[in-house]
C-alpha cells in the first residue's frame, strides 16, 4: 500500500525493508532523496556489480587556484562513489558485458569497413574469417547433420536434441584423454603464436620474399576470440587481413590476394606445433584440429555456405567476447582458491573432472609455469579472450575514452572563459566494495528491469547506443 503519514518510513533502509509497492517511489520522493538516486543510479547503465569507492576528487584551475569542481563521495545520495565494475562476462554483470560487446563489434567492423580513426579503404583489402579447432580427445555426443547417413544419430545410438546436456561430454570418460585435453587448452596461445609465426613465413614465400623484408611490403593483420566447444575446449574464430606496409592506411601489392591468404592460413594451419613440458618420460606435441575453416569476407549480404560479411562477422565475434567456459559447459566463472570449494557448485560431470584434471596436474612441479590451479575454472586456458595486431583497427582504450568524453562534456557545462585553461586533478579515493547495498538494489531493480538481450542483427544500433 501507498506509504502515508501514519506509515511513512524515516529513512532508506526503513522503506526498502520490503519489496517495493505501489507509492513506495513517492515515500522516497518524500525523503527528497529519490531524484540524486535515480541520477547516480542511472550513471550505472543497469551495472549489478558496480565498484564502491570512498574519497575525494578536486579540479583545480592552475592559473587561477580556482576550484572547477569538487567530488566528495560522502556528499553523494547513495553516501559512496559507484563506479561500473566493466565485467566482460555476461554470467557476472549482463549490462557490463552487453557494453564490452557493443566495443568489439565497434573493433572488429572498424577493421573490415573503416572508421573509428581506420580508413575506409581498408574494406578492399584482402581478409578472410577463419576458425581453427582443437583436435580430439576421444569421441564425445554431438549432434551430426540431419542429411548425413547416420540420420543425425549421435554414435551412442540417440539423436540428441539441442539442450541435451550429455552433448560434450566423452561417451566412455574413462577412457578420454582428460589429461591432454587440458594441456591442450593450457598450450592453445602458445599455438596461436607458433600459427602466426609460420602464417607470415608462408606469405613470404608466395610472394618469393625473405620473412625478414615481408613486412617492407605486407603486414598481416588479425583480430581474434576464443570460444569454448560444449567439449571444453577452445577454438579461435579470426579475422586476418593483409595490409600494406603502413598497415591499414596502405593498400597491399597486387600479388596479396584472398587466395593467397587463404593457402597461406591452410599451410600455417598444418604446420603449426607447440611441444609441451616433458610429464611421466613423454612430451606432448600440441597442433590445431583438422576441422580449420577459411571463408573470404565480402561486402555484400549473403545467403548459403558463400563467403561471409562484415556485418556478419563483427556481430559473430562480438557474441563470443563476452562469454567464457561457463556459457559452453557449465563450468565455474571464478577462480577457485581450494578445490574444496567444487562441491558447493552444480556443475555437469564433465566440466568437474576437467577442473579436477587441472587441480592435479597444477602440483605437478614441470607444470608449474602453466599455472593450471589457477585457471582451473578455465579448464586451463590461461589467454586472453579477445586479441588483436596493433594496427588491425581502434583498440577498446580508445573506445571506451571516447565514450568517457562524451559523458564527461554533457555532465560539465560548457564554461567559454575556461577553454583555453590546464586543470590540476587532485583525487584519492580508496576500495569499499563490489555490489550495492540491499536497499540500493531494490531501488535499482525497480527503476531498470532486466530485459531481452538484443539480437545480433541489432549490432549496429545496439553499438552506436553505447
Amino acid at each position: 500500500m501507498p506509504a502515508t503519514p501514519q506509515n511513512q518510513p524515516n529513512s532508506l533502509p526503513d522503506l526498502f525493508a520490503a519489496p517495493l509497492r505501489p507509492g513506495d517511489l513517492e515515500a522516497v520522493a518524500s525523503l527528497g532523496q529519490l531524484p540524486g538516486l535515480v541520477r547516480q543510479l542511472s550513471t550505472l547503465g543497469g551495472c549489478s556489480r558496480p565498484v564502491r569507492l570512498d574519497g575525494q576528487s578536486t579540479e583545480v584551475d592552475e592559473a587561477t587556484g580556482l576550484i572547477l569542481r569538487h567530488l566528495d563521495s560522502a556528499q553523494m545520495p547513495a553516501g559512496t562513489l559507484l563506479v561500473r565494475c566493466g565485467n566482460r562476462r555476461a554470467t557476472r554483470c549482463r549490462s557490463c558485458a552487453e557494453v564490452y560487446r557493443h566495443d568489439t563489434y565497434q573493433l572488429i567492423a572498424a577493421g573490415l569497413r573503416g572508421g573509428k580513426t581506420v580508413a575506409e579503404s581498408v574494406a578492399t583489402h584482402p581478409r578472410v574469417f577463419a576458425t581453427l579447432t582443437a583436435p580430439s580427445f576421444g569421441p564425445v555426443h554431438n549432434r551430426p547433420g540431419i542429411g548425413g547417413q547416420d540420420g543425425g544419430r549421435c554414435r551412442c545410438g540417440r539423436a540428441h536434441a539441442e539442450d541435451d546436456p550429455l552433448l560434450g561430454s566423452p561417451l566412455d570418460p574413462a577412457r578420454y584423454d582428460y589429461r591432454g585435453a587440458v594441456l591442450w587448452n593450457a598450450h592453445a596461445p602458445a599455438l596461436w603464436a607458433r600459427f602466426m609465426l609460420h602464417l607470415r613465413r608462408a606469405v613470404a614465400r608466395a610472394a618469393g620474399l625473405p620473412q625478414r623484408t615481408l613486412s617492407t611490403a605486407v603486414k598481416v593483420s588479425y583480430a581474434k576470440v576464443a570460444e569454448y566447444q560444449r567439449r571444453g575446449l577452445v577454438h579461435f574464430h579470426a579475422v586476418i587481413r593483409l595490409d600494406g606496409p603502413d598497415g591499414h592506411t596502405t593498400t597491399p601489392p597486387a600479388w596479396a590476394s584472398t587466395d593467397v591468404l587463404t593457402d597461406a592460413i591452410r599451410t600455417a594451419d598444418r604446420q603449426a606445433r607447440v611441444t609441451g613440458p616433458e610429464l611421466d618420460s613423454h612430451r606432448g606435441e600440441f597442433a590445431f584440429g583438422t576441422q580449420t575453416d577459411v571463408r573470404p569476407i565480402r561486402s555484400s549480404d549473403f545467403t548459403g555456405e558463400g563467403p561471409v560479411t562484415e556485418r556478419a562477422v563483427a556481430g559473430y565475434v562480438a557474441k563470443y567476447a563476452t562469454k567464457g567456459a561457463e556459457s559452453a559447459t557449465g563450468t565455474l566463472d571464478r577462480r577457485l582458491r581450494l578445490i574444496g570449494e567444487l562441491q558447493a557448485f552444480d556443475i555437469p560431470p564433465h566440466a568437474e573432472r576437467m577442473i579436477r584434471t587441472c587441480w592435479t596436474l597444477g602440483a605437478r612441479p614441470e607444470l608449474a609455469d602453466l599455472k593450471l590451479r589457477a585457471w582451473a575454472h578455465m579448464l586451463g586456458f590461461k589467454g586472453h579472450f579477445s586479441t588483436k595486431t596493433r594496427r588491425y583497427s581502434t583498440t577498446l582504450a580508445e573506445l571506451r575514452q571516447a565514450r568517457a568524453d562524451c559523458q564527461r562534456a554533457r555532465s560539465v557545462p560548457p564554461a567559454n572563459s575556461l577553454a583555453d585553461t590546464s586543470t590540476l586533478v587532485l583525487a584519492h579515493w580508496v576500495f569499499s566494495g563490489i555490489g550495492l547495498t540491499p536497499e540500493l538494489a531494490r531501488l535499482a531493480a525497480a527503476l531498470n528491469p532486466p530485459g531481452p538481450r538484443p539480437d545480433a542483427a541489432e549490432e549496429g544500433a545496439g553499438a552506436a547506443r553505447g
